[in-house]
């Protein structure tokens, strides 16, 4: 086995390394150099596009065809999109592997997985009309710029909003760069723009003159961590400073004739200058290391490093990190060399092994963590074995040390090492997983279909498959060949017993392929009716989607479903579904009844439900304020009921003609006595009547609405109470008898205050004890005539009560009717 330092390359005082990752990645055909390139981030796929401004090797009509061609780093071609948009101005990635393109006339289009499904925006603000220039592009967003020098940014692809940047000066532009929102203090995208001599700033609401000397500037470039900005001159010379034009971290000269074709940074720690087949690599303090190629090669920065594509190779270069220089540095010392070293002794039998645990006892837990996090980062299996063998033997001599690092090395490694493998080729560094995080990777094997590898990670670390197997579903219904059935069966075999799976996803891809009867069987197996129910709808398969809601027992998905049957149905085959539902009728109703007064009179007439539908009649009636279209109004009603089979639809009649006329009372009283009596009940009319002098004509319409007579009494004497007629009840107590009894004068004129008139009524009341009258009396203040009805009663207890209630002259009468009571004894 090759030495782990043998790719190394010092540039000042510190190491880098080229690891070459995969060989023959792409056919000697392919010329690169004719492509646009552009690398989705940790790892991800490839996009190449034909530049048009280069001239091509003719290869027939079908090759002249427009397409973007997604590959693996391994070259392995993923899928080839067909584009007809127009010439290319921006080719990019998002940090969810999303493939951003935009066309020159600001059409965006964003592709979501790496199948070809895509959405669409413009970029608006005059981009079709001057046409767009290029594209920066970082993991959440992008800056385009147009012809006329408009920078346009748009921040988030989840919910596309283009906003219009200040305007830098209309001069030629010579490069420019994106400072992400991330890393500006005021957290919004900012732009570095060359012009002229010097550079601009340019954010969303000013742009400024940073005043620099020693333009032209050919290429600018932002750090990963947006600390430092490297500049290239127009003689050759790589300037790098502080993002804030405040300080100058060093210079190289390139002593190049032409300038390079690309600058990119590889990590934050230097900064790689690109030409056809040559690549300068630029440390700290100007140190330079050069790197020859023998084809056209491309750089794709990434989180901590740059992956140099070619035809022939694929390679990765980055800052050697710190841990495994401290492991494998020539000559070093440290207690994680020398435990690595152990092992090796230990392997060969050596006593030496023993010494050199003993050599580093103190600086064990180090040497261990050490080892663990060089395994991390070393690409090569053999050196990952030897670095955790040397970390499991240290750990097993400590007494005390957890586990818990060493455990999460073994099992990213594991899965960093499958995925790796050029079958899948994506060569993701430990850092940038620990940054895309175990779920994100597995959702970059779904969408490259590997699904087996998927499903075995996610079983390996604990997560969730069913994401995995829903996709794969939704493949199968996409694209096989079988009858339905078949893949009826097939995809409810998979997933029959799997948690969490949604059939609806499925049953979803099967119906946007126009596969409508295998969509319906495969939802007949989703448990859950609120998924079931809008893609029946969407399906246009109205009574199922109607019946799958009223078996859920959820009203308010019955009501969801009505909702939209009634936008999309006519109102007989909306009134048809209901036939035979009767919860359905009855949300329907209830809707209805406060919101829409049509449909529940269509709905009455269709189910020939003619008193539910005189009656609706009826309370529309009495919401009117004209007294003729009242009457309209209840004739209507009154002959809805004409045909009606109900025993008690007579009721009803007579109850709609005597309101009729009721009104047409109320309208003559209102006219003749210039009073408003429309809108009130009968009770309400004769009591107004009476309160206001109008006995007479209260007592005709008594009569002619034959008011019972308890009802006519009780309104006569509230009615009297109210006006305070004491004459005209004294004269009613006068009566030998009342329909409702004596009582309720007693009750009424007593909560009027008149106590005298009140006790007229007391010997009426024949009907009560001796000592309710008693107390009646009591009520009026009359204690002398209370205490006379409680002799009548011979109820000595009750006075003796009394005499505690009376005061003045009435005490010594109480007293003297209790002394004949003790005379008598």
């Amino acid at each position: 086995m090759s030495s782990p330092t043998a790719n190394w390359e010092k540039v000042g005082d510190r190491f880098y390394r080229k690891i070459k990752l995969y060989d023959a990645v792409f056919d000697q055909d392919l010329e690169l150099e004719n492509y646009i390139v552009a690398g989705a981030p940790y790892g991800g796929a490839i996009a190449l596009f034909r530049d048009p401004e280069k001239i091509q090797t003719y290869r027939g009509t079908q090759a002249a065809k427009s397409s973007i061609d997604v590959y693996s780093y391994a070259g392995k071609l993923i899928r080839r999109i067909n584009w007809d948009k127009g010439a290319i101005r921006g080719l990019g990635w998002s940090e969810d592997e999303r493939l951003l393109v935009i066309a020159d006339d600001g059409t965006v289009r964003c592709y979501n997985d790496l199948q070809g499904d895509f959405t669409q925006f413009s970029l608006g603000f005059g981009a079709e009309q001057h046409k767009v220039r290029a594209c920066r592009f970082w993991p959440s967003g992008f800056v385009a710029i147009l012809m006329n020098n408009h920078l346009i940014t748009v921040v988030s692809y989840g919910e596309p909003r283009p906003k219009l940047l200040a305007v830098p000066p209309e001069e030629e532009i010579h490069s420019w760069a994106v400072i992400p929102p991330a890393y500006t203090l005021s957290r919004s995208v900012e732009v570095l723009v060359a012009i002229g001599q010097t550079i601009y700033l340019v954010d969303s609401s000013d742009t400024e003159d940073r005043v620099l000397p020693n333009g032209p500037f050919n290429h600018i470039s932002v750090s990963p961590n947006g600390l430092y900005v490297t500049l290239y001159t127009d003689d050759g010379m790589v300037w790098v400073i502080t993002s804030d034009f405040q300080n100058k971290i060093g210079e190289y000269e390139s002593r190049a004739k032409t300038p390079p074709k690309d600058v990119q940074w590889c990590g934050n720690d230097a900064v790689m200058l690109a030409w056809e087949d040559e690549v300068h690599l630029i440390g700290p303090n100007g140190a330079s290391l050069k790197y020859y190629f023998d084809g056209w090669v491309h750089l794709i920065p990434d989180l901590d490093g740059v992956r140099l594509i070619t035809n022939d190779a694929c390679e990765f270069l980055q800052k050697v990190p710190d841990c495994t220089e401290d492991v494998f540095k020539l000559g070093s010392n440290s207690p994680a060399s020398v435990l690595l070293d152990a092992v090796d002794q230990l392997e060969r039998k050596s006593p030496k092994a023993d010494e050199n645990i003993r050599l580093i006892r103190s600086n064990l837990p180090d040497a261990v963590g050490t080892c663990v996090q060089a395994a991390g980062q070393e690409f090569n299996v053999h050196w990952q074995k030897q670095l955790l063998k040397a970390a499991s033997l240290g750990k097993s001599i400590l007494d005390l040390y957890s586990s818990d690092d060493f455990v999460g090395t073994c099992e990213a490694l594991r899965m960093l090492n499958a995925v790796r493998d050029y079958r899948i080729g994506l060569p993701i560094s430990y850092d940038q997983y620990r940054r895309l995080t175990p779920l994100k990777l597995v959702q970059r094997l779904i969408d490259r279909h590997e699904y087996l590898l998927a499903i075995r990670l996610s079983e390996y670390l604990r997560l969730p498959t069913n994401k995995v197997y829903v996709h794969w579903a939704s493949q199968k219904v996409r694209t096989s060949l079988d009858d339905e059935d078949t893949i009826c069966n097939t995809v409810v075999h998979k997933l029959d017993n799997k948690a969490g799976i949604s059939f609806e996803v499925v049953a979803r891809a099967a119906y946007d392929e126009g596969r409508s009867h295998l969509a319906t069987q495969l939802l007949n197996h989703e448990t859950r009716a609120g998924k079931q129910v809008p893609l029946l709808l969407a399906m246009e398969e109205p009574e199922i989607a109607l019946d799958k809601a009223l078996e859920s027992g959820d009203t308010d998905l019955v009501f969801y479903v009505l909702l939209q049957l009634k936008k999309k149905l006519p109102l007989a085959s909306f009134f048809r579904l209901l036939t035979n539902r009767p919860i359905a009728t009855a949300v329907v109703e209830a809707s209805a009844r406060g919101q829409d007064q049509e449909l529940l009179k269509d709905l009455y007439y269709q189910d020939d439900r003619r008193l539910d539908g005189a009656n609706l009649l009826f309370s529309e009636a009495l919401n009117q304020t004209a007294p003729q279209t009242k009457v309209d109004k209840l004739k209507l009603a009154a002959k809805l009921l004409g045909d009606s089979k109900d025993p008690s639809s007579n009721l009803y009649s007579r109850s709609y003609a005597e309101a009729q006329a009721l009104i047409r009372v109320q309208a003559s009283l209102d006219q003749e006595l210039d009073a408003h009596y429309s809108g009130l009940s009968l009770n309400e009319t004769l009591l107004r009547l009476i309160t206001t002098g109008y006995g007479k004509r209260a007592i005709k319409i008594q009569s002619d609405f034959k008011l019972p007579e308890k009802t006519w009494w009780w309104l006569r004497l509230r009615g009297l109470v109210i006006k305070r007629d004491w004459g005209e009840i004294e004269e009613v107590s006068k009566q030998r008898r009342s329909p409702i009894g004596w009582e309720p004068f007693f009750n009424e004129v007593l909560g009027a205050g008149n106590q005298k008139l009140a006790g007229i009524f007391v010997p009426k009341c024949t009907a009560l004890s001796a000592q309710e009258r008693s107390e009646m009396w009591v009520k009026c203040g009359m204690i002398v005539k209370a205490g006379e009805e409680l002799v009548k009663a011979k109820d000595v207890n009750g006075l003796e009560e009394l005499r505690e209630k009376a005061s003045g002259s009435s005490v010594a009468e109480i007293q003297r009717m209790i002394a004949q009571f003790g005379s008598r004894r």
